[in-house]
């Protein structure tokens, strides 16, 4: 599920990922073969009228009830409906204008209604003939058009109305714009910004492997199926069983980026600004040029266009050279002066428009590369003004030059959202403001960390400084004054941020009307934490004691309260689940809070209320808070817990806290049931109900009693009463054991409403029956007290984040109610250990959860609400488990990600130590130190030439831990990784008997590429592509001169598009029912809504196009699969990073499209490159490399190669044999696949021998009548008859010599279609050709299961498989 989870940042509440049905694989389903098997005959596969798919129990369609949860009513069906009658509105048809530009031929610009009139400024500063414009006006009859009107508010513009391009005079700023504008265009081949991770630039490589673009190359290719012509050879790095690991082809060269240079210089003069007399003859500015013909011209930029001068560099002269060429565009200019420019410019902008535009937009966030080629470092007017001026905090672009960032980031918040048109543009809105605001912050705290701001209290010592730069906030990661003294000093000062952004995150997406939060980043660079914050108006006028009026500034000692800040506050009580409670301030006051004490309430001078510091909007984890006097559950001990932790702020995560709401919901309706039914078995209660009760007092056992298990929805009307309610809040089996309970990925999806709890609201409302009969009462009282709801006569659970703090005191009437909360807290640090941490390791068995780097694997426990912190648990735990052989990629990444983590708190603080001047030194030895098996790696410290020692004494105070400071020469590889054993031990928990890099390799089976990888992504160091020597014992790795740069690592909210949300999941419940023209329809809907929300780049679009391009393969779009995929690759490499797991999926999913259509040399490629990034991102020994290699072998097979071909296969039979057991359908699909080839071989024994394998699985696993079992066995003899005849004829030779007569053999070379029919299975994509009937008894089937989904829910939990696409069942 992770790495497939479709990049939802883990932390965001609001979504539901998207393909979490396990591409990988069936672990889970062999055990549930039984249930499809009698579905798959009654299909009777012989009839073919229509193609539905079906896929596992795809046929078993589930319901809509994700969407119907999100707003924890079913209210949403009837909002659905509107939703789709307002999308309509937005979709006015689109008309054709015709556009005139000065010197060109008019031509058709397709335009709609909503746009305004400066994208089609836009379109045609993009389009090859006109983009060297960009001083100029539209016009319409004469009537120059508003930049910023909508099209459809301007009179008499229709169906093929004429604008004019019109050029206006030049200002200084447009004359600014237009030569950025051209150093764009010159530039817009160099992937320079890309390496240097600047202006939203990111890396996209497939064009390299598709030869340009899929469509065209498609139509070229088709003619004449080439086999011959294929070079099928894959280098020698990626076959099976390899060692090496090279890091050069990880950035394959690019013919395109050796870009033809057009001018050798394009700069500002040297006699800028022009003097006033030549101001007021037109001046704007001077240019100066050198172009590729040796010529050095001088340009002046005038407000009638641009013209040749006769000033040189030392004499300054602005008459107009002759002859002057005043042209209104420099390009056109630069044409007539240097042929070579003009040849250049129009064949760089001819590639320039033949790049997909997804290699060219901007993302929203900034995506660093960590690895780069040496990239000369060329002259650039623009960057170096850049780095000069807008860099210090004002941008020219913008009126008013710097940004209030607070008012935009609370202005886009308070936007009407009644109707969808509304709720799209606030979301627009709210999302391009994070987005800038994110890479705003990002370049102040670099600035602050180098040492270029100001800081606000420079008297104070380094650590102390708070900084004010554009308008943003900064305070760096410190334990200023004592503050978090009692709660862990510095650790707990570098924990409190992202505790907080976390805060601000789950606020933000409860998103109560009147409730205001910071716009907060957390950037950590160069071994510093910076914590962005944008500024209330007026706070810095104030004293922070007057300002704030709700909460406490010194952890609960003085505590006040405020009834508007109550107010808004309980709206958000329900969704977070905080309780509202009573704590006693320093006069013994009792005062209400409805937040933890820290989280403070400020009016700011703009009259909104603010909340700030929500450090503890969650509960705190039990299992790393040791109090004295407090016994944990057995759970919890026997795992050896409460451990003492860094810090005292460790709390639970959101998607813990939901997963376990939702667990205990489940035991509360069973308890309900069970005893509603007790009551009507037997009229007498007045004995049954203690015995009753007892059984309810367990609740922190992870399996329920028997005696509660079964369930009663259906049986006794009065319990279904109680739960016809639940149907839209939960979706698993009421009686399914908590293990299978909740995945935390379904509950994060309602953050808005607490499902359970508004159940029970309307269920006081609508359920008068059972609940005023007294009995009845006493039922939910009972199972009310057993679960710890806070209500008696409702399922309501809450907690009380004030719990266990220091210093906190609660008044003495809530003394019950403290030690149920208590109670509380253990349970739930409890269920994280007994259920959540056994589920993931269930998922990963069954591979409904696959990681494949530390990144995804990350993700895969956030989902289930387990923190980092929990990896060593995690580990132990796989350890002890019986099948630990199947998790050995598990654990191999584990014990990687846990060894990077240790390094880098290790290297945060060693960097800290470094002055800038020594940081590559001092970065290089730390990685040899890491990974160079090299045993006495040496320091270079800088030459001493360089360090006059008198001036950096001076300096010392400036820069955050500046100095002359060479500490960090002296660590050694032994030491470092004696620290990195220590740090496992006390922070995870965990033993590593380690010495050094090679123990580790060696015991765990890591790669060293893996470990340089995750250890610079985690630390933003960027690194020389090259091929390193790790091993070798005479020479470290690494020099300085391979570290390149290093980049900031940053934490920010990612605000949600939540209409096209709802669509995108109505759409897959719509594919899983099997209507996939009604799912396909509303999934592109959800795309256009994305588009709307998040521009053209963005992860969850990413998801969009590849479920899309799934649909369209499943109903034989070929070709739009392949538009829909090559975008959806483009998009991952840009927005994710070209070697993310994601990234390799999409690559995989693209060559099975790409071989459909016929183009198969292509496929190859793309697969080859999965490979090579699969290999580099965790091992060969990873069950995901069984699937490519199943791909590579059967694409090979295809084209005829059939020894590479059996290398892969074979290879891939080993790997599932081990992760799937020998006795899986997977291992029978492989044997298969292999005897296949070996037929094509003609070496029919092997082939006779491993198809007999894969028959005796069948037999086995679907008993002897099963289709596929038949098909085994038919196979078989076909086999026997072609070995005998073979044996015959070579016997007759043998007999009769050459005058032998022989009968033809047939050796079949593998038809395409088959080749691709067995991709489509172990791809997961299966065709069940179906009649009319069928097809009536599917819907019928669907909606019994719908039906008795109402009732009591089907055996089989949801959220296990919300994509049944995405599962990879080998059976048709």
């Amino acid at each position: 599920m992770v790495s497939k989870t479709d990049d939802i940042p883990p932390s965001v509440p609001n979504c539901k990922p998207v393909d979490l049905a396990d591409e990988a694989g069936d672990g889970a389903q062999d055990s549930k073969e039984g249930s499809k098997t009698h579905l798959k005959d009654s299909c009777g596969c012989g009839h073919s009228a229509d193609t539905a798919m079906v896929n596992g129990d795809g046929a078993h369609g589930h319901t809509d009830e994700a969407e119907s949860k999100q707003d924890g009513s079913a209210e949403v069906d009837g909002g659905e409906e509107s939703n789709e009658q307002e999308v309509i509105v937005i979709q006015d048809t689109g008309f054709t204008v015709k556009i005139q530009a000065p010197g060109t031929e008019p031509f058709d610009l397709q335009v709609s209604p909503q746009e305004m009139v400066q994208e089609i400024h836009q379109v045609l500063m993009d389009r090859e003939d006109t983009c060297h414009r960009t001083c100029f006006s539209l016009q319409l009859d004469g009537n120059v058009l508003d930049n910023f009107a909508e099209l459809k508010s301007i009179e008499g513009l229709q169906e093929g109305s004429l604008l004019k391009v019109v050029e206006e005079p030049y200002t200084v700023r447009e004359a600014r714009i237009h030569v950025r504008h051209i150093r764009d265009l010159l530039k817009s081949l160099d992937p320079s910004d890309a390496y240097n991770g600047v202006d939203c630039n990111s890396l996209s490589f497939l064009s390299i492997f598709t030869d340009g673009d899929l469509g065209d190359s498609g139509k070229r290719k088709k003619k004449g199926n080439e086999l011959e012509q294929i070079d099928c050879t894959p280098p020698e790095h990626i076959l099976p069983g390899s060692k090496d690991r090279p890091l050069v082809p990880l950035q394959p060269q690019n013919k395109d980026w050796k870009p033809m240079q057009c001018l050798k210089v394009l700069t500002m003069s040297g006699w800028n600004p022009p003097p006033g007399n030549r101001k007021m003859h037109g001046d704007l500015m001077y240019l100066y040029i050198v172009t590729v013909e040796e010529r050095h011209v001088s340009i002046t930029a005038s407000t009638r266009g641009f013209y040749l001068n006769q000033s040189t560099t030392y004499t300054f002269n602005p008459k107009p050279a002759n002859p002057s060429f005043l042209s209104h565009s420099l390009v056109e200019l630069l044409s007539q002066i240097s042929p070579a420019f003009k040849k250049n410019f129009t064949a760089l902008q001819k590639k320039r428009v033949q790049r997909h535009p997804f290699e060219r937009i901007a993302t929203p966030f900034q995506v660093y590369s960590w690895t780069a080629p040496q990239v000369d470092h060329a002259m650039d007017c623009v960057r170096a003004e850049d780095a000069y001026t807008s860099r210090l905090g004002y941008e020219e672009h913008i009126p008013g030059q710097t940004r209030d960032w607070n008012e935009e980031l609370q202005t886009t918040r308070e936007l009407p959202r009644k109707n969808l048109p509304e709720r799209l543009l606030r979301e627009r809105a709210i999302f391009k403001v994070h987005s800038d605001f994110a890479a705003a912050a990002t370049r102040g705290a670099m600035a602050v960390i180098d040492g270029n701001v100001m800081a606000i209290n420079p008297g104070e010592e380094t650590r102390m400084q708070m900084f004010i730069w554009n308008n943003i906030f900064f305070s760096l990661g410190f334990d200023v004054r004592d503050h978090y003294r009692e709660l862990g000093g510095d650790a707990a000062a570098h924990a409190a941020p992202t505790n907080d952004l976390n805060g601000v995150r789950a606020y933000g997406a409860v998103d109560v009307e009147g409730l205001y939060t910071l716009g907060t980043v957390v950037v950590d660079y160069r071994g510093y934490r910076v914590t962005a914050q944008s500024i209330i108006p007026g706070i810095l006028e104030r004293e922070q004691e007057q300002s704030v009026i709700y909460g406490s500034i010194d952890f609960g000692k003085t505590v006040v309260s405020h009834s508007k800040y109550l107010e808004l506050l309980e709206k958000t009580s329900r969704p977070l689940k905080v309780q509202r409670h009573n704590v006693l301030n320093e006069k013994n006051d009792s005062v209400e809070l409805c937040s933890s004490v820290e989280c403070k309430g400020i009016i700011g001078n703009d009259g909104r209320h603010y909340i700030l510091d929500l450090l503890r909007t969650f509960p705190p984890d039990m299992n790393f808070l040791p109090v004295d006097g407090e016994v944990l559950p057995p759970e919890s001990q026997r795992q050896g817990f409460p451990r003492q932790h860094r810090h005292r702020l460790a709390c639970l995560r959101q998607e813990l806290i939901e997963a376990f709401v939702e667990h205990r919901y489940l035991l509360f309706m069973k308890m309900a049931a069970l005893q509603l039914m007790q009551q009507k078995a037997n009229k007498d209660t007045k004995t049954e109900t203690p015995a009753i009760t007892e059984t309810a007092e367990t609740p922190t056992e992870s399996k329920p009693d028997a005696t509660q298990t079964p369930t009663a929805s259906s049986d006794s009307p009065s319990a279904t009463d109680i739960s016809t309610d639940s149907t839209s809040t939960t979706d698993n089996d009421t009686s399914a054991a908590p293990q299978t309970a909740m995945d935390g990925e379904e509950n994060s999806s309602k953050p808005t409403t607490n499902g359970p709890l508004e159940l029970t609201a309307t269920q006081n409302g609508e359920c008068k029956s059972p609940l005023e009969d007294p009995k009845s009462r006493e039922v939910v009282l009972n199972a009310c007290k057993a679960v710890g709801s806070i209500s008696n006569t409702s399922f309501d659970i809450r907690f009380n984040p004030d719990i266990f703090s220091p210093g906190v005191r609660f008044p003495d009437d809530s003394t019950d109610d403290v030690q149920k909360q208590k109670q509380l807290l253990k349970d739930a640090a409890a269920f994280l250990v007994s259920c959540q941490i056994p589920s993931l390791v269930k998922d990963c068995l069954d591979h409904s959860a696959v990681p494949m780097d530390g990144a995804t694997l990350t993700e895969a426990l956030h989902q289930r609400g387990i923190n980092v912190r929990y990896l060593g648990t995690v580990l132990e735990f796989v350890d002890k488990t019986p099948a630990k052989a199947q998790l050995e990629h598990f654990y191999r990444i584990g014990i990687s990600e846990l060894i990077t983590r240790c390094a880098k708190h290790i290297f945060k603080t060693y960097l800290q130590g470094v002055e800038l001047s020594a940081l590559s030194a001092a970065v290089s030895h730390f990685l040899n130190c890491f990974l160079s098996s090299f045993p006495d790696a040496v320091a270079h410290l800088p030459p001493d030439e360089l360090v006059s020692r008198r001036k950096s004494r001076k300096r010392r105070n400036r820069v955050p831990g500046g100095g002359d400071n060479t500490a960090w020469a002296s660590l050694t590889p032994s030491e470092l990784w004696k620290n990195i054993a220590s740090e496992a031990q006390s922070y995870y928990h965990f033993t590593l008997q380690c010495e050094s890099v090679d123990q580790v390799v060696e015991k765990y089976g890591l790669q060293k590429t893996t470990l340089l990888r995750e250890i610079s992504v985690k630390t933003g160091i960027q690194i020389l592509i090259k091929e390193y020597n790790f091993d070798s014992r005479h020479k470290p790795a690494f020099t300085e001169e391979d570290i390149l740069n290093i980049f900031p690592v940053v934490k920010h909210v990612n605000p949600k598009a939540s209409d096209a949300f709802h669509f995108f999941q109505s759409g897959q419940a719509k594919v899983q029912q099997g209507f996939l023209k009604e799912g396909c329809e509303l999934i592109n809907e959800a795309l256009n809504l994305f588009n709307n929300v998040y521009g053209a780049m963005h992860v969850e679009i990413c998801a969009c196009l590849r479920l899309l391009a799934r649909l369209n393969y499943i109903m034989g779009d070929h070709p739009e699969a392949l538009s829909n995929q090559q975008k959806a690759v483009l998009m991952s490499e840009r927005v994710l990073g070209i070697e993310h797991p994601n990234t390799i999926q999409e690559y995989m999913h693209l060559a099975l499209y790409c071989f459909a259509n016929g183009q198969l040399s292509t496929a190859l490629k793309l697969l080859y490159r999965a490979r090579y990034l699969l290999l580099l991102v965790c091992s060969e020994d990873h069950p995901e490399m069984a699937l490519l290699d199943s791909n590579i072998g059967l694409v090979l097979h295809g084209v005829m190669e059939y020894d590479l071909s059996l290398r892969f296969l074979e290879y891939a039979l080993t790997v599932n044999t081990k992760y799937h057991g020998p006795r899986s359908l997977k291992v029978a699909l492989s044997h298969h696949l292999v005897a296949r080839v070996y037929e094509s071989k003609a070496e029919f024994r092997s082939a006779l021998q491993h198809e007999k394998e894969g028959y005796t699985i069948y037999k086995n696993q679907m008993g002897e009548a099963h289709e596929k079992t038949k098909e085994s066995s038919e196979y078989l003899k076909y086999l026997t008859q072609q070995a005998v005849a073979l044996q015959r004829t070579m016997n007759e030779i043998y007999k009769n010599g050459s005058n032998a007569s022989i009968m033809p053999l047939k050796f079949t070379a593998p038809s395409m279609a088959s080749v691709l029919e067995q991709l489509n299975i172990i791809n997961g994509i299966i065709f069940i050709p179906l009649s009319q009937k069928d097809l009536e008894n599917l819907k019928a089937e669907v909606q019994r299961r719908q039906q008795l989904q109402e009732l009591g829910k089907s055996e089989e939990p949801i959220e296990d498989s919300p994509l049944e696409l995405e599962d990879k069942i080998p059976i048709d």
